[in-house]
Order: structure tokens, then sequence, then C-alpha cells
């Protein structure tokens, strides 16, 4: 049941990546592509992802879920269970490590998510 549950909100956070964030953050691009933003396209890209990483823990809404999902994504057991019942908010869990390792950047490529940063070397940089 977890593994539909999981299934479930990898293609519904897919859907909201492709179809809200995406377009917005090509045209950012575009309209910022000849300025020199390096570190407020860095800030952001990690705000987004962080942000996802938030809407992830709060559809996660038991420690067991939570705790499982971590575990799959890769933590150890302890760890998983320490990071699920820490008693912090969601925000806090978001931007924390065990987060981070479950869900890298990598994860949100996947997803489609378009990195600001990466779009930004592409202008600058013509092969």
């Amino acid at each position: 049941m977890l593994a539909l549950i999981t299934l479930y909100l990898y293609q519904k956070l897919k859907l909201k990546v492709n179809e809200t964030l995406e377009p917005k953050l090509h045209g950012w691009v575009n309209y910022l592509k000849l300025s020199r933003v390096k570190g407020v396209f860095e800030q952001l890209d990690g705000w987004i992802r962080r942000k996802l990483r938030n809407i992830i823990w709060r559809h996660l809404k038991r420690a067991f879920a939570r705790a499982k999902t971590l575990m799959q994504r890769g933590l150890s057991e302890k760890r998983a269970w320490q990071s699920a019942t820490n008693g912090r908010g969601p925000w806090w869990n978001s931007g924390a490590s065990h987060m981070n390792q479950a869900f890298p950047k990598s994860y949100f490529d996947k997803l489609g998510l378009v990195s600001l940063l990466d779009q930004l070397h592409k202008f600058q940089c013509p092969m």
C-alpha cells in the first residue's frame, strides 16, 4: 500500500512540476539570461527544491509513512526513524540533511524540474 502512495506522490509531484513550475522557470531564465545573477539563481534553485521537499514531508503525514519512505530512499532504519519522529516542523525538515540525502537534486532532475543555474550556464556558455 505504501508503495502505491509513494508512486502516487511521485506522479502528483511530477505533474505539478511539469504543468506549473517548468514554464515559469523557463520564462525567468529567458528574461534574466543576459544578466550576471548566478547567486540569485543558486538561492532560487535551493529554495524551490526545499519547498518541494516540504510538500513531500507534509504529504507523508504519519511518522511511519515518513520513516518507511526515507528507508526506501536509502537512509538507515535508525536515521529514518530519528528523522521521522524528531518533532520539528516541515520547513525545518525540508532543509535537513536527511531530506537532502533522501531527495537529492538528481531526484528533482528526474521529475523534470528545470534548474535555473544549469539553464543560465547553457545560455552563457554556448557550445
